[in-house]
């Protein structure tokens, strides 16, 4: 994946409403989900649902397709792995059997991040 796919990338998912949205659809997995079923599930108006799956869609993230007349929205888990594939490409120094965290984790110890990130910035 080319660096400039990767800011992209990153760019639209720097957005709280489309990283839950992209999340939602990870969990729905290859089925994915109509815009109608996104749409309820976030309580969003169909304008503002429409311009951050087309930011996502448009960052290469999402795949839509008709089914009859519905538009169902998707994860494309190869942008996805290759995406994260770049981010960890030179983890542990190369060494992936280093790595403390072998598999990804479900929990939320991400949430804290900025906390953490603000003490430690001198």
């Amino acid at each position: 994946m080319k660096k400039t796919a990767v800011i992209i990338s990153l760019s639209a998912l720097a957005q709280e409403t489309r990283l839950d949205i992209f999340r939602y659809l990870v969990q729905k997995g290859p089925a994915g989900a109509s815009a109608g079923q996104i749409g309820e599930h976030f309580g969003l108006p169909l304008p503002t649902l429409s311009f951050h799956l087309k930011t996502l869609q448009q960052a290469g993230l999402l795949e839509r397709q008709r089914q009859s007349r519905s538009l169902i929205y998707s994860v494309n888990f190869a942008a996805m792995n290759a995406l994260l594939g770049y981010l960890t490409e030179n983890c542990c120094a190369g060494q992936p059997q280093d790595c403390a965290i072998p598999r990804c984790e479900t929990d939320n110890s991400m949430q804290d991040t900025s906390v953490n990130l603000k003490r430690s910035i001198p």
